[in-house]
This record gives structure tokens, sequence and C-alpha cells, in this order.
């Protein structure tokens, strides 16, 4: 069985470093819910019943997907995919409060105001040039990690959605929702002191 994505140490110098954050949702997102098909079909006992030499005899086009186990199922949720999706959100949530929070330790904070004071100062003739009364401020680090999670999380809820999809079909699941069946998760995790 595929293992569930371990949780990065969590820091502001990991949320601030894009390519860390995003390798770890990448790399988290292939190996459960890219592969969600071959996952399940793992899950599957082959030759449950043996072979059957007649079965050869009648060419009967085979459904891509047979019933899975549902305790090997329940398992694979409880011991793969939802804590994948945990840590995903743990990281998520947590670079989010390092977004929503001030950064003293900005490296561009003095450059940016040297920009908007240079800005101030500056005598624009927008007759001779129509466009250079315009004015970009450098985006705070803080702001573009917004951005980025902003982006994030709405990936994250095409692949969960996506994958809980095939889960529901392969696995015959109630839930309608794949957030309804991770905080149902959550719960009993919860309750069990885990």
């Amino acid at each position: 069985m595929t293992e569930a994505s371990v949780q990065p140490n969590l820091t502001p110098q990991f949320c601030f470093s894009t390519v860390a954050l995003r390798d770890f949702l990448r790399i988290s997102r292939g190996a459960i819910d890219d592969s969600i098909t071959q996952n399940l079909n793992a899950l599957l006992t082959p030759a449950q019943s043996g072979f059957d030499p007649a079965s050869t005899s009648v060419r009967i086009p085979r459904s891509s997907s047979r019933p899975i186990d549902p305790r090997a199922c329940q398992a694979f949720k409880d011991k793969v995919l939802f804590p994948s999706w945990q840590a995903r959100s743990d990281v998520l949530t947590y670079c989010a409060y390092v977004a929503t929070s001030p950064d003293p330790d900005d490296p561009e904070v003095a450059l940016r105001a040297a920009e908007t004071e240079k800005n101030r100062e500056r005598v624009v003739d927008e007759r001779l040039d129509p466009y250079s009364g315009r004015y970009f401020p450098r985006e705070a680090r803080t702001e573009s990690l917004a951005n980025l999670l902003r982006q994030e999380r709405s990936v994250e809820n095409i692949v969960r959605s996506r994958t809980w999809g095939l889960v529901r079909e392969r696995c015959g699941d109630t839930f309608q929702d794949a957030e309804e069946a991770l905080n149902k998760w959550r719960g009993e995790r919860e309750n069990r002191g885990t």
C-alpha cells in the first residue's frame, strides 16, 4: 500500500520558499491523488476465486472497476488518503497564518519604502507620457504567499473532488463530499485520541 505523505517541518521559511511549498504539494498529490486509480487497483485481491479454464471459451469484456473489499478501501482511506489530505491541509493552513501575520523579517521592506518615497518625489507630466503616472509598488512576500495559497487551495479542492469521485465509485462510499468524509475521519481520529 502507498505511504501517506509526511508533513514537513513547518516554519515561516518553508512557506516563503515557494519552491519547497509547491514541491511538497506536487509530490504529495502525485503519490496519492494523481495515481488514485493505481492505488485503488492495488487494493484488489487478484484471482479471489481461482482460475476457471472455461472463462477463456467466451470473450466477455471485463469491467474496469471490480468491487474492492470494503475493509481494504477503509484501510486505504484511514491510513493513506485522509492522512495525506490532512498533511496538505495543515501545511496550507499554517502557511495561510504566516501570510496573514506581520513579517518583521521581510528582506525587501526597506527597498519597497525607498521605491514608494522615490515615487512621491517624482514629477510627472502626463501630457508627455500618459503612462508615467502609474506606479506599481513591489508586492510584499506575505501578499505573494497569500496569492499562491489561494491558487493552491483551488487546486486542492479540484484534486480532492476528482479523487473522491473515484473513491466513491470504486469503494461504494455514501458520503457525497470529500470534505464531509475528511471531517468525519478527523472527528473519529480525535475521539480515538491519535
